[in-house]
């Protein structure tokens, strides 16, 4: 008779603050629900299951039968319910309060829904920080589950120390930490149930040593159950292979023990201590990373995996999540507005009002575009557009006593250079004057909308994947015939949504945002323009700004922004300033930005000058969605096209799926170029191109002499009229 030891299963299901719902849907088609089937169907086995607040909104209106189902599994404890933070967000990345608040909120939710207090909680990516154990355990939990990875980094021994929990703490509060076996992880649902009973059969035979009963914890994605590519089929449907599993569970019951995470705390007494570092899975380490090294890392984890080394690879980790906030300019700005926000809610008088702006501001830290790997993140528009929406509505509720303009000059994004801030309603905007002086965010508050939420075209390390098939001709598109696995380039083949992805590998050189500026040779055409692949001969796109002026007096405001630089023509450096005011007016949707263009040089000069925008249109791949009319004509136009047009005066964008319309006004009719900022990045599907927004570049040419000036105005205006079709 072998020692009896215990399995504990456990299943985190999530969907992201603005998922679409048909993807939800699916989800729980394909995952969640044929899970609580095959609990139901096998009643002795225990597992724990966790579901995101945002997940849960979703079900309580479209699938209150399978919540009742779940009651009734969790009333026979054969379901533990695990909390966390209600809207799955990075609890080291948020302060305190919200930590506490966002878990605090989940255990109610799972009070009132199912009747119980949650013991434990699922930690997004399973991002740990030493910290983080004292605002768990004011929260009122006892545990957490985190990977074997963070254990291995300071030395614990997979084979040897990790079947059991450990108790670490913060300033003297003790938290449970339970390590997920990677085997487990990577062999369920993948490896074949006798291969997994027989490799737990040999756990059961190690000798104890009096340690109490051996756990093997396995906790992963309810998604893989169902959601990925084929795995639906293969788990629920002709594969059986849950239903092999749950039955080869029950058959071998009598030394195989199914238990809950809060089952074995309870009974069963920890192994010992452990502080674990600030980390998280192995594959976040490699994606936190910059991309070469983060390139570099995986192809060095390839080789010692192949060479069987697990003894090294433990000890490469890669970066951490905080990286990502250097990584990406758009991920640390969302970051820091959510913190400037949380300080005004939590600065707010108690009471109802108080309350709705927390719901708002939490749901804003939703964890899905604050990083980016192995599918969607930040390049995901619908999230990034809801996390925003979020914010400002949030924003919104905690100033709503406020009626005048506000402007405050600070270092917001924390790079040690001043932002400006402007604050009041219909209109926010937020300057980076050392990012070329631009306008980076414009929010419409009335419409809890940031019309500037686009994304800079950065390299990752996975299209050196894309590259290397498009060489070899081992990309598999959707028509593509299977290659052979007998084939040699089988193992190298890449899948893609579509053909010539390779071609729109395009990385730009500065941040995009609005209100840059341009000095273009002659010489430049649109598509250098488009492909971030010409020659620049000003000095301003990239470089600091000087803040003139900051004033605002609550009836208006005004912002001017200066740079003394210089245009190259040949080999001869010119000096030129460029000098731009932006004028906002209390209660009014519509800004103007004001050009001066001053020659300080000696000689006459012939300039190509542009003014570069952009919009951010949730869905603006879609003309369905989104469309350009230009001069007051009533023809729409799609947003995803290159495009090149003369004596432009006037042009709207607009949006139908949030009923915006953004027109832009020229004191002088330009040439005016279009494109759109597309990334390629890679899912489960393969690679995919994503619309990201669209650059308009208002283009003049000039003659200016010496001493002269040149000037023109740019007129933003937001209203709710989206023209449909």
């Amino acid at each position: 008779m072998t020692e009896p030891i215990y399995l504990s299963l456990v299943f985190h299901n999530h969907q992201p603050v603005g998922q679409f719902s048909y993807v939800t849907e699916h989800s729980t088609h394909v995952s969640y629900l044929p899970l609580i089937e095959a609990l139901e169907h096998h009643p002795k086995v225990r597992v724990a299951l966790h579901y995101s607040g945002s997940l849960l909104e979703w079900l309580k209106h479209n699938q209150r039968e399978m919540l009742e189902r779940l009651r009734a599994l969790v009333a026979a404890e054969q379901v533990e319910l695990l909390s966390g933070g209600y809207y799955e967000p990075i609890l080291a990345a948020i302060p305190d309060e919200d930590k506490i608040g966002q878990i605090e909120k989940l255990n109610d939710e799972l009070e009132t829904l199912f009747s119980v207090s949650p013991s434990g909680m699922w930690l997004t990516e399973r991002i740990w920080e030493p910290h983080l154990a004292k605002p768990i355990v004011q929260a009122g939990l006892r545990y957490v589950i985190l990977d074997d990875t963070h254990f291995e980094a300071v030395g614990f021994n997979a084979a040897r120390d990790l079947f059991g929990y450990y108790i670490t703490e913060e300033q003297g509060y003790a938290l449970a930490v339970f390590p997920s076996l990677r085997y487990l992880r990577y062999a369920i649902p993948w490896q074949p149930v006798e291969s997994v009973l027989e490799w737990l059969r040999e756990q059961a035979l190690q000798p104890s040593a009096a340690q109490p009963p051996r756990l093997m914890l396995m906790a992963d994605n309810g998604e893989k159950f169902g959601t990925y590519a084929g795995a639906y089929e293969y788990c629920w449907g002709e594969g059986r292979y849950m239903e092999d599993l749950f039955t080869a569970l029950e058959m071998n019951a009598e030394w195989l023990k199914t238990t809950t995470p809060s089952q074995y705390l309870s009974r069963f007494p920890p192994l010992g201590r452990a502080y674990l570092p600030a980390i998280s899975y192995m594959e976040m380490g490699v994606w936190s990373l910059f991309t070469d090294d983060g390139q570099q890392l995986g192809e060095l984890r390839q080789r010692l995996e192949r060479e069987r080394r697990a003894d090294q690879l433990r000890f490469l980790r890669g970066g951490i999540w905080r990286n990502f906030l250097v990584k990406y300019d758009e991920v640390n700005h969302l970051h820091k507005r959510v913190l400037m926000v949380s300080r005004k809610v939590h600065a707010m008088r108690r009471g109802r009002k108080r309350e709705r702006a927390l719901e708002r501001l939490w749901a804003a830290q939703g964890n899905d575009p604050y990083w980016h790997g192995f599918s969607g993140g930040v390049y995901l528009f619908n999230l990034r557009a809801a996390n925003y929406a979020n914010l400002i509505a949030a924003e919104e509720i905690a100033e709503s006593e406020e009626t005048a303009l506000r402007l405050q000059t600070f270092d917001l994004d924390q790079d040690g250079h001043n932002d400006i801030v402007l604050l009041g309603t219909p209109l926010s905007a937020v300057w980076s004057p050392v990012h070329g002086g631009g306008m980076i965010e414009l929010d419409f508050r009335p419409g809890a909308y940031n019309l500037y939420n686009v994304m800079t075209r950065r390299k990752e390390s996975y299209h050196a994947r894309l590259r290397q098939a498009a060489a070899e001709g081992t990309i598999l598109l959707p028509t593509s015939p299977m290659p052979l696995e007998s084939e040699p380039p089988y193992s190298r083949a890449v899948r893609a949504k579509e053909a010539g992805l390779e071609q729109r590998l395009i990385y730009d050189w500065h941040r995009r945002c609005a209100f840059l500026d341009h000095f273009l040779s002659a010489s430049t055409t649109l598509d250098e323009f488009y492909r971030a692949q010409y020659a620049e001969q000003g000095d301003f796109v990239n470089q600091p700004y000087e803040i003139v002026e900051a004033h605002c007096n609550g009836e208006q405001a005004h912002i001017t922004l200066q740079r003394a630089g210089h245009v190259w023509l040949g080999d001869v450096q010119h000096p030129i300033t460029v000098r731009k005011t932006f004028q906002f007016f209390q209660g009014e949707s519509a800004f103007q930005a004001h050009y001066v263009l001053s020659q300080r040089g000696k000689q006459p000069l012939e300039l190509r000058f542009g003014i570069e925008t952009v919009v951010g249109f949730e869905g603006g791949q879609d003309i369905a969605n989104s469309a350009l009319r230009l001069n007051g004509e009533s023809e729409r136009l799609p947003l995803r096209a290159l495009r090149e047009l003369e004596s432009i005066a006037h042009y709207s964008v607009d949006t139908v799926l949030h009923n915006l319309t953004l027109l832009t006004t020229l004191s002088r009719p330009s040439f005016l170029w279009q494109f759109p900022l597309e990334t390629v990045t890679l899912s489960e599907e393969g690679f995919e191109r994503g619309y990201q927004g669209t650059v308009f570049l208002h283009l003049w040419r000039l003659q200016l002499e010496p001493n002269e000036r040149w000037e023109v105005t740019l007129t933003q205006s937001v209203s709710q009229t989206a023209t449909r079709l």
